[in-house]
């Protein structure tokens, strides 16, 4: 299915809505930066550290990730967990446009030339980044500050 149906959390959907399926990307485990269209199979792999040790991916392992992201693009917004950061960053050194990566914890991560680090401030701890998601489609953030 296409790969913003694959997630349950309604946020992938209303992101779909607000900016359009071309241009939406999903940063996922098991296929690197796809299209919200992209069709993907049922999958359960992640970076998370409290998944069980056969869904976990690591840094140390092997795969041939995706970068689907359109010539087009003007600015890319990173909204999730600190684990997909150096995916995000990898996959993305090669674009030519500004990187805004929304954090949420009280140390600034430490990006690669060309990414912009913006905290998000939130009480939330666990899944902030719906939250942070929910404010972009709302237009409670701006990504060309």
């Amino acid at each position: 299915m296409p790969a913003y149906r694959l997630y349950h959390n309604p946020i992938y959907q209303r992101l779909v809505s607000r900016f359009g399926v071309g241009k939406v990307f999903i940063l996922s485990a098991g296929w690197g930066l796809v299209s919200a269209q992209f069709l993907l199979p049922n999958y359960d792999i992640t970076f998370s550290p409290m998944a069980p040790p056969f869904k976990r991916r690591r840094r140390s392992d092997f795969y041939r990730d995706f970068c689907m992201l359109a010539d087009d693009t003007d600015v890319i917004a990173f909204v999730g967990g600190k684990e997909y950061v150096p995916l995000f960053c990898s996959l993305t050194k090669e674009a030519n446009v500004e990187k805004v990566i929304f954090f949420n914890s009280s140390v600034t991560p430490q990006l690669p030339i060309g990414y912009k680090a913006v905290r998000y401030s939130t009480t939330t701890r666990t899944n902030w980044h719906y939250e942070c998601a929910n404010d972009l489609i709302e237009g409670c953030l701006y990504l060309n500050a």
